[in-house]
């Protein structure tokens, strides 16, 4: 085992049973958080124009293999059209619905680890002082080797429940303003495509029948 790990595993130790749970925090924390910047690169790195997602929607034209957002609205739009413009204005409307429920997933979840991370910091300091006032209690003040536990656990709980909620609340307020300019942008287009559709029709799939 490398040095670095089992110097953290050794701090970790020190801090208690209630570094699991921060430990946990973290990880789940930061599972989340890789899998939302994947997913808003994926929405932001390759996506169609207004233009393209019209031309697609009312002139029955190729869509691009990308996976941008405008490009994710109109494929599941094409996916269930009817062909009936007022059918296929709630199926656009639906496929945004989904897109918005796909843009605000496990940012919640983000938001309540970070929020808890410190709870459990302080929890563990409340139990390193009733430790060490425990010690205090049978030995008095002259025992500092046997206080120092105590103190370790509210000290090193504190920190860890610190180090855990400052990124993940930073990085929680980032990934929100993102999704709610990704919903902007995604109710705009719905907007534009809805309103064509009324006005223009949809082309319906291969053997469709009116």
């Amino acid at each position: 085992m490398p040095a670095q790990l089992q110097h953290a595993l050794d701090y970790m130790r020190l801090g208690g049973w209630i570094m699991i749970p921060i430990g946990i925090c973290s990880v789940a924390m930061w599972m989340f958080i890789a899998e939302r910047l994947r997913m808003f690169r994926d929405l932001g790195r390759g996506d169609v124009s207004v233009a393209e997602a019209i031309a697609v929607v009312s002139d029955g034209a190729e869509l691009r293999p990308v996976e941008g957002l405008r490009a994710r609205l109109v494929r599941g739009y094409l996916e269930q059209r009817s062909g009936y413009p007022e059918i296929d204005c709630q199926v656009m409307q639906h496929s945004a619905m989904k897109l918005r429920g796909l843009l605000r997933a496990r940012l919640a979840a983000i938001a309540v680890l970070a929020a808890v991370a410190p709870l459990l910091g302080l929890l563990g300091t409340v139990l390193g002082m009733i430790e060490t006032f425990d010690v205090i209690a049978f030995f008095g003040t002259s025992n500092a080797k046997a206080m120092a536990g105590g103190i370790s656990v509210a000290l090193i709980t504190t920190q860890g429940g610190l180090v855990v909620a400052i990124p993940g609340l930073y990085i929680s307020g980032n990934l929100s303003r993102k999704s709610r300019h990704l919903e902007t942008m995604l109710d705009e287009i719905t907007t534009v495509l809805v309103r064509h559709i009324r006005s223009h029709g949809a082309p319906a799939r291969e053997g469709d029948t009116p």
